[in-house]
């Protein structure tokens, strides 16, 4: 794949589409990858959303998500990894082989990021064969530092290396988002290292833009109107080897209270002048 070719749009960027109409609405923009939502195929029906998604001719580049893996009672654990064995098998029928994982912030009370991490790579070593028997990789997914008491207390390129290379690099790897890894000064050299043990499973772009018009969850910018420089990114990530698709994953609520069609026009044409 090359160029426009590689374009995917993730599910959650133009939220306000139902299914049908994200594959309808791709098919007509010949966007050829969509990134999925666990929650949006589970309520379309998991077998007819992968056929939905097939007959259209489209290809799957991630599912969201897996992950919260860091509780330390032993029921809530059992719980998370039997969810993520679920998540791993929706994967293998949408025919997508990248589970993207944000792994789970602290648990409450706790102080101990350590810890969590090491409950993080305890549960990978549980999962990583299930997942490697239905064709699917977990992907690590690092968030930005804000998220690292609730959401991901793997903050860092670096970190989510750290837990990947523990094991086989066909069955973890970890996910390059622009949102969350543009600030650090390491993160080429990160890149490299990943791209080097062939464990980029994905690469996520949306931008930075000050202040967060909807705090850091949902206030991701559109391509070009931040801080981020998203070509050097996906240039950064080519160079290291990675070629699949990138996937524009934006939480705005400006952006879902929009035409659906007019907001993927809009993206595609921001890829084309910022990230090609």
């Amino acid at each position: 794949m090359s160029g426009i070719d590689r374009f995917s749009i993730n599910q959650q960027t133009i939220r306000q589409w139902s299914l049908p109409e994200l594959v309808s609405g791709c098919t007509a923009a010949g966007v050829r990858h969509v990134g999925l939502w666990r929650e949006p195929v589970q309520a379309y029906g998991l077998r007819a959303a992968a056929r939905l998604v097939r007959e259209a001719g489209l290809a799957v580049s991630s599912l969201c998500r897996g992950g919260f893996l860091t509780a330390a009672d032993p029921a809530e654990r059992i719980a998370a990894v039997d969810d993520n064995r679920a998540a791993i098998e929706e994967a293998a029928v949408l025919g997508t082989g990248t589970l993207v994982l944000v792994c789970g912030g602290l648990p409450p009370g706790s102080r101990d990021l350590h810890g969590a991490r090491e409950r993080i790579a305890d549960a990978l070593g549980e999962l990583a064969p299930y997942a490697a028997a239905h064709g699917v990789r977990l992907a690590v997914e690092p968030l930005h530092p804000l998220f690292a008491s609730d959401r991901s207390v793997v903050s860092t390129l670096r970190q989510a290396l750290d837990l990947a290379e523990r094991f086989p690099a066909e069955r973890v790897g970890v996910v390059a988002d622009a949102y969350h890894l543009w600030w650090d000064d390491t993160v080429a050299g990160q890149l490299a290292r990943a791209g080097a043990g062939g464990r980029i499973a994905a690469l996520q772009l949306a931008d930075w833009v000050t202040p967060l018009p909807e705090g850091a969850l949902l206030g991701r910018g559109q391509l070009g109107d931040g801080a981020v420089d998203l070509r050097w990114f996906r240039e950064r990530a080519d160079a290291a080897g990675y070629a699949g698709p990138v996937e524009v994953e934006i939480f705005s609520p400006a952006l879902w209270a929009r035409d659906g069609a007019d907001v993927l026009a809009e993206v595609l044409d921001r890829y084309r002048m910022h990230v090609l």
